[in-house]
């Protein structure tokens, strides 16, 4: 899962690669917002490939652990689907709502909208992708989730080059590009998992008004999580523009920071997610306590890495990701605060991870909640004086609270011998 995390933002890089070459700025600039409104929505319905996971991975602890496993993957493709038909149906109400919220200019816009106009048909692909990489987690297929991302994101390069190299398609060739990717990886991963089911079809019970209230309930509250997490990280970026260019500048490379520990802390997340919903699916408490000190144990190990990297690496990382020598020593003062970081922010990632395969999804949601009401904003609003650093104390404090939230209801659960209960 890790080298399946990196292979997404390497060979993604070819995509701006490609139109940071091309003859007018503008092109590159508006590909990039147009990529942006619909990455975030993708994010926010990430709801989906959690609710997948954890559900698939009980499936498999499970004693017809065959039929349980298709259950999850039709009522999973069932949701991907809907999701998909309405992101094409309400396309042109979101294209306006973020050609509103960017504001770009007209040459920007001209370019947003073309290609956001081509890339918004891969949505229901990219909504399957979320379900499947979910479904295929959840059963363990993690080398085969890695290669159909490699080949996904090869399959993107390859078509990017030529399409806008080969047949002169400009940004509409890089949408198209992502498309072929996105339905390419969709087909494959659906191989795998029709053959993980072993050819069982859908059952009209699967769909009732039972089962989906049991399913409205765990990805409405996953969705809720997502959206409050989400706040929290665009309060960053808006809040850092108000403070000014250098700020704004500042906040993107920090950023990178974050996604690079995301990288490993999540792949380490992943892991458990299946392994503790295989064992709540087999109904062993003890199980599901020793894969989460277990993964404690591994997380704790990369923070340290991270650390490490970061205290002796620190500069070099920045003066890699801009030249400009301003940024540079204005993000070095808030280098102390990258080495902490992962120290901090790898406990909320490891215990989502354990209650995604628990499918405690009203704990996700309450303590994403209170960390953000409770810690977030009133840390920042406590230390604005301070300016921009006062957005990096509170997002520490966030990661801590989370953790903590989530390793305290962990313990509850424990004591209270609930940890398999539904």
């Amino acid at each position: 899962m890790i080298l399946a995390n990196i292979t997404t933002p390497l060979l993604g890089l070819v995509d701006t690669a490609v139109l940071g070459h091309m003859s007018a700025p503008a092109m590159l600039a508006g590909a990039a917002v147009g990529a942006l409104i619909l990455t975030q929505i993708y994010w926010v319905c990430g709801f989906l490939r959690m609710s997948s996971t954890g559900l698939s991975a009980q499936a498999r602890g499970h004693k017809d652990a065959t039929l349980s496993s298709a259950k999850v993957l039709w009522q999973t493709l069932a949701v991907a689907s809907i999701l998909g038909l309405g992101l094409l149906i309400l396309q042109a109400p979101i294209l306006t709502a973020g050609l509103a919220l960017a504001s770009p200019s007209d040459a920007v816009a001209v370019h947003l909208t073309e290609y956001y106009q081509v890339r918004v048909w891969g949505a229901p692909a990219a909504m399957l992708n979320l379900a499947l990489i979910g479904y295929l987690v959840g059963q363990q297929k993690t080398r085969t989730v890695m290669i159909i991302q490699i080949i996904g994101n090869l399959v993107n390069a390859g078509l990017d080059i030529t399409f806008v190299y080969g047949l002169s398609m400009s940004v509409a060739g890089v949408a198209l590009a992502s498309i072929i990717a996105e339905y390419s990886m969709a087909f494959m991963a659906m191989y795998v998992a029709l053959k993980q089911v072993r050819g069982v079809t859908p059952q009209a019970s699967w769909f009732n008004r039972a089962a989906r209230k049991i399913l409205m309930k765990l990805n409405t509250d996953m969705l809720l999580r997502n959206l409050a997490l989400q706040a929290c990280l665009a309060f960053l970026t808006i809040q850092g523009v108000r403070f000014g260019e250098m700020p704004a500048a500042v906040n993107a490379i920090l950023l990178q920071f974050f996604v690079l520990i995301a990288l490993g802390l999540d792949g380490v997340a992943y892991a458990v997610e299946a392994l503790v919903g295989e064992a709540k699916g087999a109904n062993n408490a003890s199980e599901i306590k020793r894969r989460t000190y277990q993964g404690l144990f591994w997380s704790s190990l990369f923070a340290i890495g991270y650390s490490a990297i970061f205290y002796f690496g620190g500069h070099g990382i920045i003066s890699l990701l801009t030249e400009h020598q301003n940024i540079v020593s204005a993000a070095l003062t808030y280098l102390p605060l990258m080495v902490i970081l992962p120290l901090l922010a790898h406990w909320c990632f490891l215990y989502d991870g354990v209650f995604v395969g628990l499918t405690k999804s009203s704990s996700m949601r309450d303590t994403m909640i209170i960390s953000a009401l409770a810690v977030y904003f009133p840390v920042w609003f406590f230390t604005q004086s301070l300016g921009n650093i006062s957005l990096w104390y509170a997002l520490l404090a966030f990661l801590l609270a989370r953790g903590i939230t989530l390793g305290w209801s962990f313990e509850r659960l424990s004591q209270r011998n609930a940890l398999c209960d539904s």
